[in-house]
């Protein structure tokens, strides 16, 4: 029951905070919209930024379970380092779609209430990176490989306006990677 009520404040929190963004929700709109009186809502989160909190920790736990699956799915290293890659760039595009005018604060409020959280998420995608370019390039440095497609992802996530085409690029990006990687020796960071 208490995970249920949990679940249902997040969801509440989420529609809240993308409604009206994070500093105009207040921990009325959450308790309203989740059909919860105020005091219910304050037994199961402390404030409104620790349902921010808890809600960033959903969404990237959820972002880290697709990635992992869009891994060992696919045919071919290129494929499954797209799928793991598209999970998080998912993220960033549903809170674009889903809060066009908040999107900013959003993820603005997310690095500043969570960085513990988002810093081990990005370590956690680095690795399952590094492991999937492994096994597919096992010569590679392929720690250097997932930091690359990390910062890659990072920029694709910079600009959100055209929704299409942030997958798109990351899909043949991706592609030209891995294609160079397979098949030509790896520079060193003193070549040219």
């Amino acid at each position: 029951m208490t995970d249920a009520m949990i679940e249902s404040i997040l969801d509440a929190a989420y529609t809240c905070f993308t409604r009206h963004g994070v500093r105009r929700t207040t921990m009325d709109d959450i308790a309203r919209e989740a059909g919860m009186s105020r005091a219910a809502v304050y037994l199961h989160v402390r404030n409104k930024q620790d349902a921010f909190r808890r809600l960033a920790e959903r969404l990237l736990e959820r972002a880290m379970t697709e990635a992992r699956l869009g891994a060992e799915s696919g045919e071919g290293l290129a494929a499954r380092l797209t799928a793991a890659l598209e999970a998080k760039l998912g993220l960033a595009l549903r809170l674009w779609r889903d809060s066009p005018a908040h999107a900013a604060e959003l993820l603005g409020e997310d690095a500043r209430l969570s960085a513990d959280l988002i810093e081990s998420y990005d370590a956690a995608m680095r690795d399952l990176l590094a492991a999937t370019v492994r096994t597919g390039a096992p010569d590679a440095d392929a720690t250097e490989f997932a930091e690359l497609l990390l910062a890659l992802t990072r920029g694709l996530e910079a600009d959100l306006s055209d929704p299409e085409a942030p997958t798109r690029r990351l899909r043949h990006a991706v592609a030209l990677l891995v294609a160079g990687l397979t098949r030509q020796p790896p520079l060193t960071p003193e070549q040219p």
